[in-house]
């Protein structure tokens, strides 16, 4: 049914939020022997903050008055200088604090940064499978997604990236750890990426959302130890993960300070300034989680080794890709995969998201791919996971495209 006045063709032509599509497949489904239904289709935490975090922010809104006010448009003055100072620490380079800006959220850190670099018509390379969201927004804004292809490791080369850069072309957007794959691209890579970037004049937009789940030890990259790395890289984060603040929607920005003046225009007209009691948490975590966070990066790190470990070979599914919330995996069945993953929900109580979602309209790798997110499966979880599969294919249940 069409809307009774017009409609902008930018918005009509972004996909509808696979998240919300997926809640109305388990809606629309009568799962088959009452199975309780396991999501695997919602990569952020369910569980609250822990309680001494909850606690700090009962306290802010008892007794800070400033936490229901509005704040300063780039976010609070402590929180930014303690993201340059921690940042600086972690990553070995050199950040200020009138280089961070605070978002609601790490989408809209990405959707600000869009509208600094890109209008419409203008060209950002996305690597396939890409965020759904990340193509999402260059739909809306009526800017042009290039799909760079990754090869069975999902990582991309930025050799293949380089032959698609055009005098349209305003930036190479990366997320490591991956969404929806989990790999994690080598430092190597990325300073690979942060060369071709510069030389051409774009920019680097890496998103770190995952960075508290990396599997290795130390920093994750060095791309902050240039001296100029803000004239290349703009680096974004969230702090819905680490801190389990999903509902509070806090995000950071690390780019030069001339472009977070532009970014300060649009953060202005869509929502003022952040949460500031979202704000406030994230200050409180950054100073006194260290140790939970640590503890919290050690269980995730446990369920990508159950994933891991079940996966090769178990009656036909594979597992592509594996890293902070996320199994990308190759099912084995002749349908499609969003035919595939809504029999799944009816079948055996599994809910993930079908490939076609993370790729271009067409690309045939996209109907035998989907993500599981394991973000709130346990190990006990896990095993209910691959054990319903197991109960499917010695069932002999396929299923079949319409």
């Amino acid at each position: 049914m069409r809307p009774p006045h017009p409609l902008n063709p930018n918005l009509a032509r972004a996909s509808a939020p696979p998240i919300i599509e997926a809640s109305r497949w388990v809606q629309q489904a009568e799962i088959r022997n009452g199975l309780p239904l396991l999501n695997l289709s919602q990569a952020a935490p369910v569980d609250p903050p822990p309680e001494k975090m909850r606690q700090a922010m009962a306290e802010m809104v008892l007794n800070t008055p400033s936490v229901h006010l509005y704040g300063p448009v780039l976010g609070l003055g402590e929180l930014r200088l303690e993201i340059a100072a921690q940042w600086s620490d972690l990553y070995g380079g050199q950040v200020t604090g009138d280089q961070v800006a605070i978002t609601s959220g790490c989408n809209e850190a990405f959707c600000a940064v869009l509208a600094t670099l890109a209008g419409p018509g203008d060209e950002v390379i996305l690597p396939v499978p890409w965020y759904f969201n990340h193509k999402m927004a260059l739909d809306m804004g009526g800017q042009v997604a290039v799909p760079l292809q990754t090869g069975l490791d999902l990582v991309p080369d930025p050799t293949h990236a380089a032959s698609l850069i055009t005098s349209k072309t305003r930036a190479i957007v990366l997320i490591s750890p991956n969404n929806p794959c989990g790999v994690e691209y080598d430092p190597e890579v990325l300073s690979a990426f942060r060369d071709l970037a510069r030389s051409h004049a774009i920019a680097l937009v890496i998103d770190e959302t995952y960075r508290d789940f990396h599997g290795g030890d130390g920093r994750p990259h060095d791309l902050f130890t240039d001296p100029d790395w803000d004239e290349t890289l703009i680096h974004l984060y969230s702090f819905s993960k680490a801190y389990r603040l999903t509902g509070h929607r806090i995000g950071a920005i690390l780019t030069s300070a001339p472009r977070l003046r532009e970014v300060e225009k649009y953060l202005d007209t869509v929502t003022i300034c952040p949460s500031q009691l979202g704000q406030m948490a994230a200050l409180w975590g950054l100073r006194n989680l260290r140790d939970w966070l640590a503890g919290e990066r050690e269980e995730v790190l446990s369920r990508r080794g159950a994933m891991t470990a079940g996966f090769p070979g178990h009656h036909g599914w594979s597992l592509l890709g594996c890293g902070a919330y996320f199994g990308y995996v190759a099912h084995p069945f002749d349908a499609s995969s969003d035919t595939v993953a809504r029999w799944l929900v009816s079948e055996a109580g599994l809910l993930g998201l079908p490939g076609t979602i993370f790729r271009p309209e067409g690309d045939p790798r996209g109907s035998r791919e989907m993500r599981l997110a394991f973000a709130n499966m346990d190990g006990a979880g896990i095993a209910q996971v691959f054990e319903r599969l197991t109960n499917l294919a010695e069932s002999g249940l396929r299923p079949r495209d319409r």
